[in-house]
């Protein structure tokens, strides 16, 4: 028998017909279905891909299966290759359902903030209308005006942020690469942009040159580049023509006043803005050895120009970080911080860092939660996107009892800003608090390789969690040697020993912080609370935050409301804490917290 007389005999060429029409068919109808519920591309190529393999499939069963003389496909022939056709569907099936479930996690992993998706494997690709301003080079010939190229970088950058219609990376994130040869390409991919604005000034006297090129991350190809030439009165209008000409390339909506400017001119005298930017310089970088000479040059440039609201704005800023650095007195401080956010607001009601700063300063009192909260409230209405306002209002909230809210604030603050070192640290000890030592571990890493040294003093605790205390004390020890005015690195030494270490080591540890305690000060740091709640001593942890002054709150109280504060919270004196820190009334008036509830005696318990 020829093998052309098998073929016919086994029924393959019916079979095969047969099969491909059903297939035909069934692809068909894929096509459609997909295309009205959006399946990914993926799924349709495998669908093709096992119809495929299910025809070698179909003639192998039908080599075997063919009867000997029949001239026809049999009904029980039609009825297995139905059959057939039915177990392939239910494979397709979960093929759909697998990738649905993958395009799903895709879109979910869309929205987790950049902190959040190291693993993503494949990022969604940045927003067309998006960029990131890097620090512009100081061309100067002496090259001394690096304070000044930034200034004008971060001018341009803070009037493109305010446009609803353009995605631009914050202020920080886009920093961290300067002085760093860095291709395009990654610096896109790191700020999730589309266009980068590179630029130079050159500044001589009264006489300034500013260069800018807007160029395409993805491929470095250059949209458009430009050189200004002016004086110093001319600044504002170069850094207004620049702005306008990128948002023109990208071709973003303007509403409102943005129509018809801009960059708003913050004064009209030029030694002023000078002084505002070299002030500025120090206080972007947390320059503590320098915050008096920021002082001083903001002071002369409101002594220059009495209507600068920005200098007034900045001055109450730097009054509210300095006392993280200084043995300062904390009443006379912020007493400075409200006169000069106060005086910002009335010449500039449109600044939002006023009332961030006012906000931040208050929550350094007891009884003045409730004027916290009305100031954050403030400066959010006034800019929702403003980094610092979400930062600093994220943590006053988690400060007083507002976890979820508060941390989800933070988040917004770091979609915003991702590479700001101090929101990376705190999201690293929220992380913490709530049991994710892998999360805590990789932000308090991330938070000190980009500046932020006393990171090492929160990765402790993690590494201590893994079991390694010996490495934990070192890190303690290297991380607090800033935050402790008036304790040697001995001291330090021995805190940390004592905090990751035995009965003995625990004891020395308390004799150090007494003998520290007996000494008069202005003000205590506000992580000696922790360390004395880390020493096994809770009870006296919140007494000392109860009756003395610290400088800043907020390590204790974002301890206090984690649940490792549990312990805290049960003590028969945390009532009395409640009431005369405020927390009460803030209550009363905003709503209980996370986790707190008031019983029919009118306290509030708080699990």
């Amino acid at each position: 028998m020829t093998f052309v007389a098998e073929l016919k005999q086994r029924k393959l060429v019916q079979w095969s017909l047969a099969y491909v029409a059903a297939a035909f068919a069934l692809i068909q109808v894929t096509d459609v279905v997909a295309q009205q519920f959006g399946w990914p591309d993926g799924v349709r190529r495998a669908i093709t891909i096992a119809l495929a393999v299910g025809f070698f499939i179909t003639l192998v069963l039908a080599w075997y299966h063919g009867e000997r003389g029949a001239q026809r496909v049999s009904g029980t022939e039609l009825l297995f290759l139905a059959l057939l056709l039915m177990i392939g569907g239910g494979l397709l099936w979960r093929v759909v359902e697998t990738g649905s479930e993958s395009l799903s996690a895709a879109n979910t992993n869309a929205h987790v903030p950049a902190h959040q998706s190291e693993k993503d494997s494949d990022p969604i690709p940045p927003p067309a209308k998006s960029i990131a301003v890097l620090p512009f080079t100081d061309l100067s010939p002496t090259h001394d005006q690096e304070y000044f190229s930034d200034g004008i970088a971060e001018e341009i950058l803070n009037a493109l942020t305010r446009i609803k219609d353009l995605k631009v990376a914050g202020r920080t994130s886009s920093f961290q690469f300067k002085g760093k040869n860095e291709d395009l390409r990654s610096i896109g991919k790191a700020l999730a942009v589309a266009h980068v604005l590179e630029g130079s000034v050159r500044k001589q006297g009264d006489k300034v040159r500013i260069t800018a090129q807007l160029i395409q991350a993805e491929d470095g190809y250059h949209l458009w580049s430009q050189s200004y030439d002016g004086d110093l009165s001319d600044v504002f209008e170069l850094q207004e023509r620049i702005a306008r000409a990128i948002t023109d390339q990208l071709q973003v909506v303007l509403q409102g006043e943005q129509k018809t400017r801009l960059v708003p001119i913050a004064t009209s005298n030029p030694e002023a803005y000078t002084l505002y930017l070299q002030a500025s310089a120090i206080f972007n970088r947390r320059d503590g050895l320098h915050y008096a000479d920021a002082i001083a040059a903001l002071q002369q440039a409101i002594r220059l120009d009495p209507k600068f609201a920005r200098a007034h704005s900045r001055l109450a800023a730097l009054y509210v970080v300095i006392v993280n650095n200084i043995d300062v007195n904390l009443q006379a401080t912020h007493d400075l911080v409200l006169q000069h956010a106060r005086s910002a607001s009335v010449l500039d009601p449109t600044l939002a860092e006023p009332y961030a700063a006012e906000g931040f300063s208050d929550g350094k009192f007891p009884q003045r939660l409730i004027e916290q909260r009305k100031a954050f409230d403030r400066a959010l209405e006034l800019d929702a996107e403003d980094v610092t306002t979400n930062f600093w209002f994220g943590l006053s909230l988690v400060k007083t009892g507002y976890r979820a809210r508060g941390i989800a604030l933070i988040d917004h603050a770091l979609a915003l800003d991702p590479m700001l070192p101090n929101a990376l640290r705190w999201r690293g000890i929220l992380y913490f608090d709530g049991g994710d030592l892998e999360q805590a571990e990789q932000l308090l890493k991330r938070a000190r390789d980009l500046g932020l040294p006393f990171a090492d003093r929160n990765l402790a605790d993690v590494v201590s969690a893994h079991g390694d205390n010996v490495t934990a004390a070192k890190l303690f020890a290297s991380g607090s040697n800033q935050i402790f005015p008036g304790l040697s690195l001995e001291s330090l030494d021995v805190i940390a020993a004592g905090i990751y270490g035995d009965a003995r080591a625990r004891a020395r540890a308390l004799v150090v912080i007494d003998a520290y305690l007996a000494q008069p000060h202005e003000h205590i740091p506000g992580m000696l609370p922790v360390e004395l709640y880390k020493l096994g001593e809770p009870a006296r942890a919140l007494t000392v935050m109860h009756k003395q002054l610290t400088a800043d709150t907020t390590d204790f109280l974002v301890l206090l409301w984690s649940p490792q504060g549990r312990e805290m919270r049960a003590l028969p004196e945390f009532s009395a804490f409640l009431r005369d820190f405020g927390f009460v009334a803030l209550w009363d008036q905003y709503g209980a917290p996370d986790g707190c509830r008031k019983n029919p005696g009118g306290d509030y318990v708080c699990a």
